[in-house]
């Protein structure tokens, strides 16, 4: 990060509220191309886009090297199955049913990664048809279950990730996936998790994605508030079951070319289509431009909870603790959990700021080498963030309410050990 955009984004962020971001209504659905690796910065991409949650799309040039687009993919552009069997085969794998409908999902089963592609191979061959439906292997964890393989290298754009960089440090999960499905199959109507951003590359075929910007969802809700499955659906034009869906804008329409990355903004909701046999990669991501919203929506969350059990609130025992542990259930996460991501967040920033980089550190793709290469003054914006949040956290009535012995440091500790290394750091 340079001193600019350093500037900027301190100047952006002084003033944030929650609706400074998210709300940007594209002029005519335009959604910027990036052309050119070499003309395009972080520094660009953090300004233009980041900042103020702004969607756009990479050419196939910013992936030509990786190792899938050599691989995976036949002269012809289509999945090379013999490679993937050869490398792959005896995994098993997430697949997901589109053509069925369970609980405003499509239901999962764990199959055979060589019984997938065989399926896979029948439907083609049967025109696009099959008695099992339209299977869509989603949410696999590649990267995790091969680190070995040469797949893929993050883009630079993408390397500042607060939730892969926490998960990988607790080794409990990650939010990197690989996708891959016949033309035809799709993912549904919904927002990533924690509302984080989300990029997308296409390794072969096609999609659609239908975009709406944060706060659009809203006038998509039924009269009970529940989102619709299909945005496509027919009966969002009954006024009777959607009363608000009339005052929504069209979505912004992407159609996504093989080797191209999208960049989902965070808290966009989205729908999208395989428009051909496709294989893609998907990384969920956090960082200091959005940890704000995702600390929103875990509040959401968290009165979404209460209100559902609120009757129950005087026979149950320890009832705020009850609350985090079926808010953790459904979303993944709880306010003790978010406080331990900020630390470990944090504490990665002083230690680079504080020590450096020592040999091993540097050589390796580690956290600190990441945040090394964005710079000292990233850091600093990480830290400042992270502060303006763990405030907010730690003045949280719900988080109050909870026993914070457990927690080391302590909030109060914490904050005063990271304002005085943004100080140290800008003397």
């Amino acid at each position: 990060m340079d001193r600019a955009t350093f500037a900027c984004s301190t100047a952006f962020f002084r003033d944030y509220t929650s609706s400074s971001q998210g709300a940007f209504c594209l002029p005519g659905g335009h959604v910027d191309f990036i052309e050119k690796v070499e003309s395009f910065t972080y520094s660009d991409f953090f300004r233009d886009y980041l900042i103020p949650n702004h969607p756009c799309i990479f050419s196939a040039k910013f992936t030509e090297d990786w190792g899938s687009r050599r691989n995976w993919v036949t002269w012809d552009g289509k999945p090379n199955f013999d490679h993937l069997l050869q490398k792959f085969g005896e995994a098993v794998v997430p697949v997901a049913n589109c053509d069925v409908k369970e609980y405003n999902s499509n239901p999962k089963e764990q199959l055979p990664f060589k019984e997938y592609i065989k399926y896979w191979k029948e439907y083609i061959k049967n025109d696009y048809r099959s008695s099992r439906g339209c299977l869509y292997l989603k949410d696999w964890h590649l990267s995790r279950a091969f680190p070995e393989q040469d797949v893929y290298t993050t883009p630079v754009y993408f390397s500042s990730d607060w939730l892969n960089e926490y998960w990988d440090a607790i080794a409990v999960d990650d939010y990197r996936f690989v996708y891959m499905g016949p033309k035809g199959s799709w993912t549904p109507f919904h927002a990533d998790v924690f509302r984080s951003y989300s990029w997308s590359a296409n390794i072969c075929g096609r999609k659609k994605w239908l975009l709406y910007p944060a706060g659009q969802e809203e006038y998509l809700k039924d009269h009970h508030g529940n989102l619709p499955f299909d945005v496509t659906a027919p009966t969002l034009q009954d006024t009777s079951v959607y009363p608000r869906y009339n005052q929504s804008q069209p979505p912004v329409e992407i159609v996504q070319e093989a080797g191209e990355i999208v960049f989902i903004p965070s808290g966009w909701h989205h729908q999208v289509y395989n428009l051909e046999d496709t294989i893609s990669i998907n990384h969920n991501w956090v960082n200091g431009c959005n940890v704000a919203i995702m600390w929103c929506f875990l509040q959401d969350e968290l009165a979404a909870v209460q209100r559902e059990i609120n009757e129950w609130k005087d026979p149950i025992d320890d009832w705020n603790l009850q609350c985090q542990l079926i808010m953790k259930s459904c979303t993944g996460i709880d306010y003790k959990e978010f406080y331990n991501f900020l630390k470990v967040i944090a504490e990665n920033r002083i230690s680079v700021l504080e020590k450096g980089l020592d040999d091993e550190a540097s050589a390796k793709n580690t956290p600190k080498a990441a945040i090394s290469t964005l710079g000292m003054l990233h850091a600093v914006f990480d830290l400042k963030r992270t502060v303006k949040v763990l405030t907010s956290l730690s003045a949280n009535e719900d988080f109050k309410k909870l026993d914070l012995t457990s927690l080391s440091p302590p909030p109060e500790a914490l904050l005063h050990h990271l304002k005085a290394a943004i100080d140290t750091a800008l003397l």
